[in-house]
């Protein structure tokens, strides 16, 4: 009598593996699905749609008129629109810097044996909580030329008041410190996550050797939470050339257009005026921009990357 051949346990474990392979990446996709379906109905279609609008004039929310690139040829001769993209422009500047270089600075203070250093987490915090156009009318009730609390304080020690509303340079200035207000905790804790993960040995190595706290800082606290200045810087870039709502609020691109930013601006050829394709490519212009920004960055960042 012949044995039957033994079968090889080879290939049926291949099988199986295979099997559960694909189990687990159609259990990644649903996952990952309903987020995909998001971004497409969210961000994709609206940005694909405002890139055809761009290409039109409207009169309206009717039917548009398919014009080519005059759009954006009249882009260049827009006096406004040069205007509005120089103050974006400021404005990054301005807030990008201050707003991490402020939110570091609280951080390693926090970071250290400050006493009630939960308080002031909280409060440094709580901006956070509340939306941008709340904040914009906390703004309001402080820097009002006719009624705002700044004003009242600086007459009653003898000061001048400030013409925050109809001076563009106070008014753009009452904008900046609303942002800092509301941008640096943010700043302040992502910093402290990253400086919470420094070993504090490498602190103590530096002290024996005889480094001073801002040598301490300066080449050991700030290359090490390089990452963290990486995802604030854009972050910070991207939030500031997006801004709106702050701006809106408190002087609606006024007086004069000396606050007025690339959102607002096409705000109101959009929903004012009515010519949407005018204002889809100010915001193809600005996503532009902003993508120009970020690759860039990224292609130059030396610290996106590192670790302890």
């Amino acid at each position: 009598m012949t044995a039957s051949p033994r079968r090889d346990p080879v290939p049926a474990r291949r099988r199986g593996a295979r099997t559960g392979s694909r189990r687990e990446a159609l259990a990644g996709y649903s996952f990952v699905a309903p987020n995909m379906v998001l971004l497409l109905v969210f961000v994709l279609v609206p940005l694909v749609w405002a890139v055809l609008i761009s290409f039109q004039r409207t009169d309206g929310f009717g039917t548009g008129r398919y014009i080519g690139l005059e759009n954006y040829s009249r882009l260049v001769t827009d006096p406004v629109f040069w205007r509005s993209t120089a103050n974006t422009v400021l404005f990054t500047v301005i807030v990008t810097p201050l707003s991490m270089a402020i939110g570091l600075g609280i951080a390693v203070l926090l970071n250290s044996v400050l006493p009630a250093r939960g308080l002031f987490r909280s409060i440094l915090i709580l901006p956070m909580a509340i939306s941008g156009v709340a904040t914009a009318l906390i703004g309001v009730l402080i820097f009002d030329q006719d009624t705002g609390v700044l004003d009242k304080l600086l007459q009653s020690v003898g000061l001048p008041a400030v013409a925050w509303q109809s001076n563009g340079t106070a008014a753009f200035a009452s904008v900046v410190l609303v942002t800092l207000w509301w941008r640096v905790g943010f700043n302040m804790l992502i910093y402290l996550a990253g400086l919470q993960a420094i070993n504090p040995e490498l602190y103590e190595a530096a002290r024996l050797d005889g480094a001073n706290r801002w040598q301490q800082f300066r080449y050991i606290t700030v290359p090490l939470v390089g990452p963290s200045s990486f995802f604030l810087l854009i972050l910070n870039v991207v939030y500031s050339f997006q801004v709106f709502d702050i701006v809106f609020v408190m002087t609606d691109g006024g007086p004069e257009n000396a606050t007025s930013v690339l959102v607002t601006y096409a705000y109101n050829n959009g929903f004012v005026t009515g010519d949407q394709g005018y204002a889809a490519a100010i915001g193809v212009v600005l996503l532009l921009l902003t993508l120009l920004f970020t690759v860039l960055r990224w292609r130059t960042s030396r610290t996106r990357d590192l670790v302890e």
